[in-house]
């Protein structure tokens, strides 16, 4: 299962159009800042699913999770803008929070910085800015049976 992975579209709908053209994803998460791009992504590709958190900019949303843990291909993955856990300061809350939850990949976004590492046996991914005016970010997962591979693109 391939899945295209955005944060921090601000409105720039259209970047995250052309990587999906792109890379041909299975499902789409979206990490939030704005959940509206992510809803106006998913009418614009309703065979692909797509699933969302808010960010900080979405204001409080009391329909949606701020935070999400599921299991897909046998990865379970720890889904959160980010904002919640200081990550701008440091990754290390978000990172023990996807321990607890017995989570094989943590993805967050908020800080627009891309990342993607496998630290003791789970991925850290950021997919940094999506809506970047200068250096437009995305990440991408690969699931497969007995694990995961991941890599950042640029738009």
């Amino acid at each position: 299962m391939k899945l295209l992975i955005f944060s921090d579209s601000h409105g720039n709908v259209a970047n995250m159009e052309d990587v999906v053209r792109l890379e041909c994803p299975d499902r789409i998460l979206h990490l939030g800042d704005l959940v509206r791009d992510a809803q106006r992504l998913q009418e614009k590709f309703p065979e692909i699913p797509v699933t969302f958190v808010p960010g900080n900019c979405d204001g409080y949303r009391p329909d949606l999770p701020e935070e999400r843990v599921f299991t897909l291909e046998n990865c379970k993955l720890l889904m959160t803008h980010g904002h919640a856990y200081h990550v701008k300061l440091s990754p290390e809350a978000a990172v023990r929070a996807a321990r607890a939850a017995g989570a094989g990949m943590l993805l967050f976004g908020h800080t627009h910085e891309a990342r993607c590492e496998f630290r003791n046996g789970m991925w850290v991914v950021n997919p940094g800015s999506i809506g970047s005016l200068a250096r437009p970010t995305y990440a991408v997962a690969i699931l497969v049976e007995d694990g995961a591979v991941c890599y950042l693109g640029t738009a």
